[in-house]
């Protein structure tokens, strides 16, 4: 009997430490994903937003923003951000001609991602402007 009662209260113990509480941040973007499309490099900033919720029960701090490479730029918020509430992640890419294939790792106190750790991704293809050359002779047919 006694054994028993130590396996229940093992037991429980165990699954309430399976309930998660703390912070927790949802991001609005399907799959963490922003995609560019194709974008021409004068014709757009490179500014897009990461939109997230803190769906916890304690304040979410985002501790650190980093990309992958200097050609993107990530800020992150400078307060918590209550349970409940709406944060952001602003990215700026420099708009290189090519295609965009960019990770950006944010660090917080978030309970459901491994290390509070969660990757975001821009994609795209910025390409550059048609360019004309004023010296390049046109090509026209005759008008009758």
């Amino acid at each position: 009997m006694k054994k028993i009662l130590t396996f229940i209260a093992i037991a429980a113990f165990g699954l309430t430490t399976q309930a998660q509480t703390g912070a927790k941040i949802e991001f609005k973007d399907k799959d963490n994903t922003i995609d560019y499309g194709t974008v021409t490099k004068d014709g757009d900033s490179g500014i897009r937003t990461f939109e997230f919720k803190n769906t916890g029960d304690a304040p979410l701090i985002i501790t650190n923003v980093q990309s992958t490479c200097g050609c993107t730029v990530p800020t992150k918020p400078t307060e918590p951000i209550m349970p409940g509430k709406m944060g952001k992640i602003d990215v700026k890419y420099n708009m290189n001609p090519g295609p965009i294939r960019k990770t950006i790792t944010v660090e917080s106190n978030a309970v459901n991602y491994e290390g509070g750790k969660v990757p975001l991704k821009i994609k795209g293809t910025v390409v550059a402007p048609e360019q004309v050359n004023i010296m390049e002779k046109k090509k026209t047919l005759p008008s009758n």
